[in-house]
């Protein structure tokens, strides 16, 4: 059984945030698209919880704000607590309120967004997703992008479509079809270590815990971050990637007793172990398709630097595309979205979160984890220090590429990482 094809201006595969946040953008112009997702329905797993203030600015732009607001929970700290010795360095978030977004970072899980933005992209005409649809082709021919797929019906039975627009995005995550029908390379490495992920209830609050926590350990690191307005958290760490992952449950209650401060009982609602890696595809445009979020790059967790960056991949993207269709500014914009994306993650958003990682997890040298909390006490003493960590934040990656119709300059400044030290070129990607 096949469907015929249909002809949107753009194709968007993946329905996660970044390409629901792609697909928002051009919707918003006025542009039609069609989004393609090969599960059946919304992922409904929490993943990725912390979202930027300067994030929050996108959202803004597209007319989401208000609602993201609604349904999250500002996040009014972190703290990095030096597990062997109970050094706990606090870190409050200083007011950053701009005219555009709140003051602070926000807490929403990531299936929550997902609703959010789904349900403002119906409202929009022009606009459609299409679930169950696995992509198995993509073919450039002229000035058409072929997008072809096979599909399951409410009865089950299985059929073939096909779009065929102007322009495409392939933000399909990290095993991204359309990057692998590009014949796109996925430059860099995977961690050794299995992350482990759980959510748990449990009352962090009552033992002084902030909204986000490092537990700095190479033995027991930990990342601890409050998921809602109760007591729910995430607590992730890493584990010899050679442990049978079959028997993960019965390694857990020795895990989180070691992590755990206190003794009182916890519920463990959600487990997923998975690895991480750092990776960069080789170009972020071929042709007249481009590629966002994981489907472009990938990174550890540490820091919340992977649907960050994805998001300010969307945030530019989705308007500059419409801007080229609606004849508002040539094709080269896509082109410095390509370039300035890729190097911001390259420079910028990987080795802030390979710093995290190594920090929080890999300090077993007492001299170098000493040298490295210098400048998070200097940042916890000084809110004008907090302050310029999140403006060079804010400067990897701006949420528009267009001023007044023009495409408009970047300025990519030096900034410091999360551990306070200036970030150049990235380290070289192998394992360490």
């Amino acid at each position: 059984m096949s469907s015929g094809p249909r002809h949107p201006d753009v194709c968007v595969v993946g329905a996660g945030p970044v390409g629901l946040t792609t697909a928002l953008g051009l919707a918003v112009a006025g542009v039609s698209v069609t989004v393609l997702e090969r599960a059946p329905g919304l992922a409904e797993s929490a993943r990725a919880l912390v979202h930027q203030c300067h994030t929050l600015e996108g959202f803004a732009r597209l007319q989401v704000l208000d609602a993201i607001v609604r349904d999250g929970t500002p996040l009014r700290g972190r703290d990095f607590v030096v597990h062997r010795t109970g050094e706990r360095i606090r870190h409050p978030m200083p007011d950053v309120r701009t005219a555009a977004a709140p003051a602070h970072n926000l807490i929403l899980r990531q299936d929550a967004l997902s609703r959010i933005l789904y349900e403002q992209l119906l409202r929009l005409p022009g606009a459609e997703v299409r679930f169950g649809c696995a992509v198995d082709g993509v073919r450039q021919d002229g000035g058409r992008v072929r997008v072809d797929y096979t599909h399951g019906d409410c009865t089950q039975r299985r059929g073939r479509g096909r779009v065929e627009a102007r322009w495409a995005v392939g933000a399909d995550g990290a095993r991204s079809a359309v990057r692998k029908y590009l014949g796109v390379g996925f430059e860099g490495f995977t961690w050794p270590e299995r992350f482990v992920a759980t959510d748990i209830r449990y009352d962090f609050a009552a033992h002084g815990y902030a909204d986000a926590n490092f537990l700095i350990d190479p033995d027991d690191g930990a990342i601890i971050v409050r998921i809602d307005s109760g007591n729910l958290w995430r607590v992730a760490w890493t584990e010899d990637a050679s442990l049978p992952e079959e028997t993960l449950p019965q390694r857990l209650p020795d895990r989180l007793a070691r992590i755990l401060p206190g003794p009182q009982p916890y519920e463990v609602v959600a487990l997923a172990p998975y690895r991480a890696h750092q990776r960069t595809a080789e170009r972020f445009r071929a042709g007249r398709v481009l590629l966002a979020g994981d489907a472009a790059h990938v990174t550890n967790p540490t820091g919340g630097m992977g649907l960050t960056a994805g998001l300010h991949d969307a945030f530019p993207l989705g308007e500059a595309l419409a801007a080229v269709l609606r004849g508002q500014c040539g094709e080269d914009v896509l082109d410095r979205y390509a370039h300035l994306s890729r190097e911001a993650f390259r420079t910028r958003f990987s080795p802030i979160a390979t710093g995290m990682k190594r920090l929080v997890f890999d300090s077993r040298d007492p001299a170098r984890l000493a040298e490295a909390l210098v400048p998070l006490r200097r940042q916890a003493a000084d809110e004008e220090l907090r302050r310029s960590r999140i403006a060079a934040l804010r400067s990897l990656m701006p949420v528009s590429l267009l001023d007044g119709g023009r495409p408009a300059r970047h300025r990519q400044d030096r900034g410091t990482t999360a551990a306070g030290h200036h970030s150049g070129p990235q380290e070289r990607q192998t394992a360490p």
